[in-house]
């Protein structure tokens, strides 16, 4: 097993290595997430990644395998990701909440979304990612990841296309998260919205292509 790199804080653990999230993301009691949860969900791509995006939460899939985005949404976001011509493996993914929250219907487990409470909690592991990785440009992939980006409510429909900046001036985009294009029934207001996110995500291309 790797061992974590740690300092502590007053906030808790200082893992200063992405080999070490997962062991001390696992190890965390921020919230209460964790208690119903399978395993912590770590964000995951290369070290140095120059393009992060950040999700809200495992879903069912993520939460027994482990690793962020390997359900529905996660292959439209691949998809995505090769219409809008990023390399996703160059790409590092994560989540602003890293256990699933959810809700037992029956016998299955269906998603619930974060609390601010949780969301704030959380944000720790998200922060220590960011400053591990450094990228150049980050995507918030819906209103709970942009909520732990930007540290307050964000509308997507006003921000949505336009390149913001986060405190320490990075750019980033916010647009909506893969999930909810699995939700729309009409297959022409599908593929509209789906057009609409690639197009989202090339604009991030394109201020990674000015930032390099």
């Amino acid at each position: 097993m790797v061992r974590a790199k740690l300092l502590q804080t007053d906030d808790g653990p200082l893992v200063t290595s992405l080999s070490g999230l997962r062991e001390a993301e696992n190890a965390c009691r921020r919230c209460p997430l964790y208690k119903d949860a399978t395993q912590a969900v770590p964000g995951e791509g290369p070290k140095h990644a120059t393009l992060m995006l950040v999700g809200e939460q495992p879903g069912d899939k993520e939460d027994l395998a482990g690793k962020p985005f390997v359900g529905p949404a996660g292959r439209l976001l691949d998809r995505a990701l090769e219409d809008a011509r990023i390399d996703r493996k160059t790409v590092f993914v994560t989540n602003a909440v890293k256990h699933f929250k959810h809700e037992m219907r029956g016998k299955r487990r269906l998603h619930k979304r974060p609390n601010a409470y949780e969301i704030d909690r959380c944000r720790w592991w998200l922060e220590r990612e960011l400053a591990i990785v450094k990228p150049a440009v980050i995507v918030a992939l819906g209103a709970t990841a942009a909520r732990s980006l930007f540290r307050r409510p964000m509308a997507i429909g006003k921000s949505r296309g336009e390149e913001l900046h986060l405190a320490d001036g990075t750019p980033s985009f916010i647009t909506i998260h893969p999930s909810a294009l699995l939700r729309i029934e009409d297959q022409p207001d599908k593929e509209r919205a789906y057009r609409a996110f690639v197009a989202d995500l090339r604009s991030a291309g394109a201020s990674l292509r000015r930032a390099a």
